[in-house]
């Protein structure tokens, strides 16, 4: 298949580090593919189509999904993680890091006895690691910077259904269904491709976003417990005993952020759930158009100028929290 020359320009600079990500792949023999801690759609769809192209083109190669399940999405959408014992990293092995800015949120800390690391992110770079680094941040995701690689390769590959189908969700999920402003004339090129394998787009959007009747439990309290600020900051906060009430996870806490994308006089929205365990709140924060980012930076967190999250470590920081969102839109 010929590259559009849309992906072509786009890869262009970075052709160096391509030639040597394929020559990498090929020259060990045990490759494991790690990516950030609590996964989204493309962290998962990034992590899962790489390894599985990999596999599929060249199947004498040990190759190993490395992270924490999600809570929905596996085994709904993903497969379970590989689980590895420690005599597993005693030989080596190369390391491709997905979809992740800094190595503290490597889901996986074993990713270090690499004796090779290979860096593939479409984040703003917070940190520099690998021998091979691969960042664009004008791609609206991982997946796709990993599927314009894929079909720059020279040769006889082959992309298969069950690749492009975990890939074209990673692209689906951090574009918002392609809504957000990430989104380019580049990705609609790279998800054709992938819809040309043939994938199922109503079997692959059925399992990313199915919910069941509880679910709407969950978002009929948060349409009668959420408040606006002054100038347009919506928000909704889940203690954990609403959480447990409402039979849900903090990482799930996030699903209904998006409620408030589509509500004229709402500029910006969040998410604030309760982390027990790791004594926090965990919080998700979206924006209509104006960067939130660095105020999510500030706020121990980081990500994309629309969307970005954040941790606060106790609620009586939160009215501080909504004050520095509502600035921006004064």
């Amino acid at each position: 298949m010929k590259l559009n020359q849309t992906i072509a320009d786009f890869l262009a600079p970075n052709k160096k580090e391509i030639s040597r990500i394929l020559s990498a792949i090929k020259r060990y023999d045990r490759i494991a593919i790690f990516r950030h801690e609590k996964p989204d759609f493309d962290a998962l769809g990034s992590q899962m189509g790489l390894a599985t192209w990999i596999k599929d083109n060249f199947p004498n190669k040990e190759v190993r999904v490395l992270g924490d399940n999600h809570v929905v999405f596996t085994p709904r959408l993903y497969p379970e993680m590989d689980r590895l014992n420690e005599s597993w990293f005693q030989e080596p092995f190369m390391a491709i890091i997905v979809d992740c800015a800094n190595t503290s949120r490597v889901a996986d800390p074993r990713f270090k006895k690499a004796k090779f690391k290979i860096k593939i992110d479409h984040h703003p770079e917070v940190e520099k690691f690998g021998k091979i680094s691969l960042v664009r941040t004008d791609a609206c995701a991982a997946a796709e910077i990993i599927t314009d690689v894929l079909l720059s390769f020279k040769g006889n590959y082959v992309l298969s259904k069950e690749a492009a189908a975990y890939l074209y969700s990673g692209i689906a999920g951090d574009s918002g269904r392609f809504q957000y402003s990430s989104t380019s004339e580049a990705t609609f090129v790279t998800a054709s491709y992938l819809v040309s394998t043939g994938i199922n787009l109503s079997d692959i959007y059925g399992r990313m976003y199915q919910k069941k009747i509880d679910d709407l439990k969950v978002t009929a309290y948060i349409l009668n417990h959420f408040s606006v600020s002054e100038h347009g900051v919506a928000y909704y906060v889940l203690d954990d005993a609403i959480q447990k009430e409402l039979n849900i996870t903090t990482e799930r806490g996030k699903e209904n952020v998006n409620l408030f994308s589509n509500i004229e006089g709402i500029n910006a929205w969040c998410s604030i759930s309760e982390d027990s365990k790791d004594h926090c709140w965990r919080v998700s924060i979206r924006s209509k158009g104006t960067p939130i980012n660095e105020i999510a930076a500030k706020w121990e967190g980081g990500g994309h100028a629309q969307a970005s999250g954040a941790k606060i470590k106790n609620l009586d920081l939160l009215p501080e929290f909504i004050e520095d969102l509502d600035k921006l839109f004064r």
